[in-house]
C-alpha cells in the first residue's frame, strides 16, 4: 500500500493532494515542518528544504534552552537541511488533499546527518545490527486518555474539571468502547489509509483510557509509525471536539499511559527468527538471551530514553500495571521485561518500562544498543523472576526519579560508545533541563497541602 512520488505527481496533477507536509522529528517525538503547496513539492522541494537548528534543541514549550553545544543564541540558531525520505511519503487521509513525508536532518554544511536527531541516532544503531547480519522488528502498544472536551476548553478551563469519554474501567469493554466508535473507528480508518497497519484499539485499564495496536515492521518504519500515529491520533480526535492526552500520567488516581515495546533480532533478509531456537529453554535462542541480558545489564541507563519527563516517573507505581522492577519474566505484567510467543517463532521480549511520552526513535535506539552490548559481550541471563514482581526483594529497579535517571544516562559508558559523547551530553542537557524547570515551580499540591498549615 506504499504511496509512491510518481503517485504524488498524478495526484497533484488531478487536483486530488494540494498539500504536502515536510515533516521532521524533534527530540519530544512530535512533527515539526512546513506545508508545502503541493506543486512547489513536486517541483523541486522534494529534494530538500530547510528549518531553525533550534527545533532540536528545545523543550516541550518551544523554549531555546541554554547549554547546548550544537546550537545557541551565541551561535546565531542557523538551519539545519531537511531532507525528505520519500520512502515515507503518504497520504493523509483525515486532513483534505494531504500528503505527508518524514525528512532526515541534515548539517547546512556538510549535508551529513545531524547526529543527535532522532531519526539519526536509531538508523546509527540499525546499521550496527546489519553488519552483524541482524535486522530488528518491533511494535509499539500506544495508550492515551480520550476526553469530551476539545484542547481549548481543557486549556481554558486550567485542565481542571476534565470530562473523560467514559466513567468506568473500560478495559477490553465493548459497550463502553462503542460509545467511543466516532473517534476510534475514524483512527482505526485514518491510520490504515495512511500506510499504518492497523490490528484493533482497545478500552484501557482506567476510565476514558484506550489503546491502539499496529501490526510490527522493522525498527525505523515503526518509529516513523509510532510518531505519525501520536500525531494523527490528536488531530482527529481534534477535528470531532475532543482532546487526547499522551501525558504517561494525567492524574494520580487513574492508570498510566504507556508504550509497550515488542522487540525481537531476525536475519537480514527477515526470514528467520534470531531468538527462537526450538531446542532452548522457553524457546530462547542464545542470541536472545544475551540480547535480553544487555537490556537488564543497562536497564538504569537507558530508562531516560524511556522516560523523559519528570511526569513519566509519576506512572511507577505498584500495583498498575506499570512495572518497578527490571527484571524479566515469562509472560508476567508485572515484571519490567515480559517474555511473549515462548516457545514459537513469535517469540520475543516486551519493554514494559516505557510511557506513552517516549520518543519512539530513542527509545528504540536506546534498547538496541543494550541488545548489542548483551550479543557482543556474551552476557549471561539470569534465571526469570517468578511471581509479584512489585514484592521482590533485593531486584534491579527502575530510577525512582528523572534526576537518577539523568545521572545513569550520563555515565553510562555503553550509550557513549554506541550513540557518541555529543549525542549523550545533548539529551542530559535536556534531562537537565525538564528537572532545572521543575524544581523552580509551585504545585496546586504544595499550596492545597501547606497553604494553612504550613
Amino acid at each position: 500500500m506504499s504511496y509512491t512520488f510518481d503517485e504524488l505527481k498524478e495526484d497533484v496533477a488531478a487536483g486530488r493532494i494540494d498539500t504536502v507536509l515536510a515533516c521532521q522529528v524533534d527530540m519530544q517525538g512530535r512533527l515539526m515542518g512546513k506545508r508545502f503547496h503541493a506543486q512547489f513539492f513536486v517541483d523541486g522541494a522534494w529534494k530538500e528544504t530547510h528549518s531553525c537548528n533550534y527545533l532540536l534543541a528545545t523543550d516541550m514549550e518551544m523554549e531555546t534552552v541554554p547549554g547546548y553545544k550544537a546550537t545557541s543564541w551565541e551561535k546565531g540558531y542557523g538551519d539545519y537541511t531537511m531532507k525528505p525520505d520519500l520512502s515515507t511519503l503518504r497520504r493523509i487521509p483525515w486532513l483534505e488533499g494531504t500528503a505527508l513525508v518524514l525528512c532526515d536532518m541534515l548539517d547546512h554544511h556538510t549535508h551529513e546527518e545531524v547526529p543527535h536527531s532522532p531519526r539519526a541516532i536509531l538508523k546509527k544503531q540499525v546499521a550496527r545490527l546489519e553488519k552483524m547480519g541482524l535486522k530488528a522488528y518491533m511494535a509499539s502498544e500506544l495508550e492515551f486518555f480520550l476526553f469530551d472536551q476539545s484542547y481549548d476548553d481543557a486549556r481554558q478551563s486550567g485542565y481542571r474539571d476534565l470530562q473523560l469519554v467514559s466513567g468506568y474501567n473500560e478495559d477490553y469493554h465493548i459497550f463502553q468502547t462503542t460509545k467511543e466508535e466516532d473517534v476510534m473507528r475514524a483512527i482505526r480508518n485514518g491510520l490504515q489509509g495512511a500506510d499504518i497497519p492497523v490490528e484493533n484499539s482497545k478500552g484501557e485499564a482506567s476510565a476514558g483510557q484506550e489503546e491502539i495496536n499496529v501490526r510490527y515492521a522493522d525498527a525505523l518504519t515503526m518509529a516513523d509509525r509510532h510518531a505519525i500515529i501520536k500525531n494523527g491520533c490528536k488531530e482527529i480526535a481534534w477535528s470531532r471536539g475532543k482532546a487526547i492526552t499522551f501525558l504517561a500520567k494525567w492524574n494520580y488516581a487513574a492508570a498510566g499511559s504507556s508504550s509497550h515495546i515488542h522487540q525481537s533480532l531476525w536475519s537480514a533478509d527477515g526470514k528467520s527468527s534470531k531468538f527462537y531456537d526450538e531446542s532452548g529453554k522457553y524457546g530462547m535462542s542464545e542470541v536472545m538471551r544475551h540480547y535480553v541480558a544487555g537490556l537488564l545489564t543497562h536497564a538504569s541507563e537507558i530508562t531516560y530514553f524511556l522516560a523523559p519527563y519528570i511526569n513519566s516517573y509519576k506512572r511507577f507505581m505498584a500495583g498498575t500495571f506499570a512495572p518497578t522492577k527490571a527484571v524479566w519474566s515469562k509472560d508476567n505484567r508485572t515484571a519490567g521485561y515480559r517474555l511473549c510467543g515462548e516457545d514459537t517463532k513469535a517469540i520475543r521480549i516486551e519493554c514494559r518500562v516505557g510511557g506513552s511520552d517516549l520518543n519512539p526513535y530513542l527509545a528504540f535506539a536506546a534498547l538496541i544498543a543494550a541488545g548489542i552490548s548483551g550479543i557482543e559481550n556474551k552476557m549471561e541471563l539470569e534465571a526469570p523472576f517468578v511471581g509479584d514482581a512489585y514484592g521482590g526483594k533485593d531486584v534491579r529497579e527502575i530510577p525512582r526519579t528523572l534526576r537518577d535517571a539523568t545521572a545513569a544516562l550520563t555515565e553510562s559508558k555503553m550509550l557513549r560508545a554506541a550513540f557518541g559523547d555529543e549525542v549523550i551530553e545533548h539529551y542530559a542537557r535536556a534531562g537537565r533541563w525538564e528537572q532545572e524547570e521543575y524544581d523552580r515551580r509551585v504545585t496546586d499540591w504544595e499550596v492545597a497541602r501547606g497553604f494553612e498549615r504550613a
